[in-house]
């Protein structure tokens, strides 16, 4: 059960929290020794960072080179060591959603993003990303009973459209690593659908 990497990836609201802890605990259940964390954050500079991320104005360059900062520091101190120690790492959202939320949502250049990603982790990508895929307004509807907005959830429609566009275009090219979850499904119905995937491999 140990050395894996799983990240959850999905717009705000997609419900990402809610099942990643419910798989943590089904992990542990089954014996493994689970690492669970989130980005921006999963340490004390990481978490700093992500209050600026949150709650600054800034354009999208400085936003993704300010997460990627912060994603480097979080590499470092936390999910290469648990997964060297043969640990399973949970993580809620990596890189695939600077693609999504810096390129799709900001407009920043792909192809530098490409190159933040390989200075910052290497060849290190998820065994499994879980993509809860939820419509826009959906999505919306949900934070609004939830929680006050930050900076990224004042966002309109168009702007999480294009981060969906984007998430979609990221599991396209990549369909053996990231996994659709259709999470406009009742809370249950998706735990189904993630359990599923789950056991396809063997975990």
């Amino acid at each position: 059960m140990g050395g894996r990497f799983i990240t959850f990836e999905g717009i705000d609201g997609a419900g990402k929290s809610t099942h990643i802890e419910r798989v943590a605990q089904r992990l542990r259940e089954r014996g493994a020794t689970v690492v669970l964390t989130r980005e921006p954050g999963g340490t004390p500079l990481a978490e700093a960072l992500r209050e600026l991320v949150l709650h600054r104005p800034m354009d999208g360059e400085t936003e993704a080179l300010i997460v990627f900062a912060a994603r480097r520091d979080h590499v470092q101190r936390v999910i290469a060591p648990a997964l060297a120690r043969g640990e399973t790492v949970l993580c809620d959202r990596f890189s695939d959603a600077s693609f999504a939320y810096q390129g799709g949502g900001r407009g920043v250049d792909p192809a530098w993003l490409e190159a933040l990603e390989r200075q910052v982790h290497g060849d290190l990508q998820p065994a499994l990303t879980l993509w809860l895929d939820v419509p826009a307004e959906e999505a919306a509807r949900r934070r609004a009973a939830a929680r006050d907005a930050d900076r990224f959830e004042q966002q309109d429609l168009s702007f999480f459209g294009q981060v969906r566009a984007a998430y979609a275009a990221r599991c396209a090219a990549a369909p053996a690593r990231i996994v659709r979850i259709d999470a406009s499904l009742d809370r249950a119905a998706v735990g189904r659908a993630i359990d599923a995937v789950l056991e396809a491999r063997g975990w």
